[in-house]
């Protein structure tokens, strides 16, 4: 998806910029004649382009978050297709290198999910009872990428319950039986299961909490008729080169199934006036040169800025980026800039109190790592391992795509429950070995394989205890990632 979202238009701009104006009743046009119709002036040039970007960097991750649902639900020919709609989806395994739909993807808790289409009626999640000592969460993340509610250890403890999802147009009553209600800001939502895997033999008793998991209709639930089937949507094909030019035209699709909240209602009717929206068309390739080059200089400035926001989320300590980034929409507040660039950093990623992402790129000083010319060690002093109620690990992706390396021993991550077979050294402090090539026998339980170039480390922090020491308030925490160190 990332990568999907880097323009290079150069030779269209340039076209553009030099092409004239063009007297056709563009899109943009068409739009501005209706502004001006209702006594609001039509935007200039300038104002197109600084609508795409603003819209570029609104629009961002209800388009990203399209894109994969159109590969896991929609497309069964993606080659990622997962599952239909409402219908619960176990991965009875950990994702791999060969997983490359959604940037820096866990690779410690098998995933299952389930994509529910809320607009006919709402959906049901029932969870089974799971053994206290085993962590699992169920995150609620709707078409805005707003994280709107938690089931599981931390949230709701680990005794079986039933829960209600519900869109957000629904004003119905909690039905019996239901422990919590949760309301989506749009008309398709998804839950991300995360079930904690302790080792490989381990998977058989994953599997059986995930067969646990059950996803139905609130009419299944309650025994009654169900209401009609909600119509069939004309879905835009989702193309990652399309995107580059036509981000808008997605944008339109995701817009029909959000309904505007208080902090949308300026950005919707600044895009409105360009032509995008709920029930519009917007089209590229209609578009004047003029109007063309506004669009892409608005687009390509809204990725800059995102890419900007990237690098400086969080609070940078010893070469960890340490952020909060992800949380429902008061969380946000209408700052779509921070959620734009939470995406692009890792769509999909839990609350800070549910789990914390230090990230790194560099060394202390601000060297970029990199595993074609160097060697790393990453050490935990005694009694200073990553403080967490459930567990923690440290995951290596490829600096280039944030995705899983492949590697000779297809390990792709370091975690807790891993320390029984790790070596400690003499202090009692534990080493990993980060480099592409192996360490040596010896050291080869501690080694997290690296690519061979740019490396891109995560830890994660499942469940971050609140007291000292703590990583939390992030970037303000009792407790501090260790710095990675080159190798002599």
């Amino acid at each position: 998806m990332r990568n999907a979202l880097k323009f290079v238009a150069f030779g269209l701009l340039a076209a553009a910029l030099l092409g004239g104006c063009s007297k056709k009743e563009d899109p943009v046009a068409q739009a501005a004649k209706k502004e001006v119709a209702s006594g609001v002036p039509a935007p200039s040039i300038a104002e197109v382009k600084a609508i795409a970007e603003e819209g570029f960097i609104y629009g961002l991750p209800l388009v990203m978050n399209y894109g994969v649902m159109y590969e896991y639900i929609i497309d069964r020919n993606s080659g990622q297709y997962k599952a239909p709609f409402n219908t619960m989806y176990n991965e009875h395994r950990v994702f791999t290198y060969e997983d490359t739909a959604i940037p820096t993807p866990n690779s410690d808790t098998p995933y299952s999910l389930a994509w529910m289409d809320l607009r006919a009626e709402p959906m049901v999640i029932s969870v089974p009872a799971v053994d206290r000592k085993r962590y699992y969460s169920v995150m609620l993340v709707d078409g805005n990428t707003f994280n709107f509610g938690y089931i599981g250890s931390r949230a709701t403890g680990s005794e079986a319950g039933d829960y209600l999802v519900v869109g957000p147009r629904w004003k119905g009553e909690t039905p019996p039986g239901i422990r919590k209600v949760f309301q989506s800001s749009t008309d398709f939502s998804l839950a991300v299961f995360r079930t904690q895997l302790f080792d490989a033999a381990d998977m058989p008793n994953v599997i059986q909490v995930q067969e646990g998991y059950k996803l139905q209709p609130l009419s299944a639930f309650l025994k009654q008729p169900a209401p009609p089937a909600a119509p069939e949507v004309a879905w835009a094909k989702f193309d990652k080169d399309l995107v580059k030019t036509e981000f808008f035209e997605f944008l339109d699709t995701a817009l029909q199934f959000a309904p505007a909240g208080a902090d949308e209602e300026a950005i919707r009717a600044r895009l409105a006036s360009i032509g995008v929206g709920p029930g519009k068309k917007f089209a590229f390739k209609d578009l004047s040169l003029e109007h063309k080059a506004a669009i892409l200089l608005g687009m390509k400035e809204g990725d800059s800025k995102v890419n900007e926001r990237v690098a400086t989320l969080g609070k940078a300590i010893n070469g960890w980026n340490v952020s909060s980034a992800f949380g429902d929409r008061a969380f946000y507040n209408g700052d779509w800039l921070l959620r734009a660039a939470a995406a692009r950093a890792g769509i999909y990623g839990n609350d800070a109190v549910e789990a914390m992402y230090p990230m790194s790129k560099t060394l202390a000083d601000g060297t970029p790592l990199d595993g074609s010319s160097h060697k790393y060690t990453l050490s935990f002093a005694k009694d200073q391992l990553p403080p967490v109620n459930a567990f923690w690990s440290v995951t290596m992706y490829d600096g280039k795509n944030q995705l899983l390396v492949k590697n000779p021993i297809n390990r792709y991550l370091i975690n807790s429950p891993m320390l029984p077979a790790m070596k400690k050294n003499k202090d009692g402090s534990l080493t990993l070995y980060i480099q592409k090539d192996s360490p040596g026998k010896d050291k080869e339980a501690n080694w997290l394989p690296a690519p061979d170039g740019p490396i891109y480390l995560v830890m994660r922090l499942y469940w971050p205890k609140a007291e000292p020491p703590s990583i939390l308030p992030a970037g303000q925490g009792t407790w501090s990632p260790p710095a990675i160190v080159q190798a002599q």
